[in-house]
């Protein structure tokens, strides 16, 4: 125990003298790595912030002159400068972590053999996961969903919000957001590619002049597609397509419009406004629940 004691009070001694070495070396290494490591990690801000500047101007030159609406080109341009900022993030992580663990003094060569390894297992154990990832690469490069389309996935209906390699996030108009893996979309239905489509059914009843309704409808229909409002939403006349089904207590007319995406709905309650108050006004009877006994 007194030769322990005569030990510590020896280097206790000695620690004054070995104190001036200490800082030199410290000052050494943080004048080297220390410097070096601030460099890389001021390098992967940098980067990060040039993707999203670059990611922000993909999208200013996809813009066009109006915005009130977005077209393909504008929501391709956000889905693709989304997954360019996210790949280069990760990329940044990735190395710059590599580069600091270098300047740490660490053997690169051992982190990176486990892991490939620590890799290797997760592959094995997530098939799913590689799954998600390549069905999201074939999702993004086919185009078949762009970041503010309008979509039904299996039961789910709203609108993309965000689009990764793993998964596509949608908000239904009850803005419940709903995350579903691309591994697991087997059936997509896209409403607003290209252009999309209002389809209206108005039912009226059977002691009405069906031509006459038909045409009023048609006059309806083309005062909407030549308002300046609705005009640039609408990209042809309203078609008529006539009596759709004969029902228990109406006769049923299906009217289309072809518009702009996302615009369907917009274009379909405005037209069913006036078909309603016309209706009131001429005396046209709407269709209730009858019966003859």
């Amino acid at each position: 125990m007194q030769d322990t004691l005569q030990e510590l009070i020896r280097k206790l001694d000695n620690l004054p003298q070995k104190t001036p070495v200490i800082a030199d070396r410290l000052t050494e290494w943080a004048l080297n790595h220390g410097i070096r490591i601030l460099l890389i990690l001021f390098g992967m801000w940098l980067l990060v912030k040039i993707a999203g500047v670059i990611g922000k101007r993909i999208i200013k030159i996809a813009e066009d002159d109006d915005p009130t609406t977005e077209n393909d080109r504008e929501r391709r341009a956000k889905t693709l400068a989304q997954i360019f900022k996210l790949m280069v993030k990760a990329l940044v992580i990735a190395f710059g972590s590599i580069s600091i663990i270098k300047e740490l003094g660490f053997d690169i060569g051992p982190v990176l053999a486990g892991a490939g390894i620590i890799g290797l297992a997760i592959g094995f154990g997530s098939q799913s996961l590689v799954k998600d990832i390549v069905a999201g690469f074939f999702l993004i490069m086919e185009n078949q969903i762009r970041v503010g389309d309008v979509v039904r996935i299996a039961d789910i209906s709203g609108t993309v919000e965000k689009i990764t390699l793993r998964i596509v996030v949608l908000r239904d108009m009850e803005a419940v957001v709903h995350v579903i893996p691309n591994g697991e979309i087997k059936t997509l239905s896209n409403l607003t590619y290209g252009w999309s489509r209002a389809v209206i059914n108005v039912g009226v009843g059977y002691k009405e002049n069906i031509d006459d309704v038909m045409a009023l409808l048609k006059k309806l229909g083309n005062e909407l597609a030549l308002e300046e409002k609705y005009k640039s939403n609408i990209l042809e006349e309203p078609v008529i397509l006539g009596v759709d089904s004969l029902d228990e207590s109406s006769v049923n007319i299906k009217v289309l419009f072809k518009t702009v995406p996302l615009m369907q709905w917009d274009v379909a309650r405005e037209f069913r406004r006036r078909v309603k108050n016309e209706f009131d006004r001429r005396g046209i009877e709407f269709p209730y629940p009858q019966r003859t006994i």
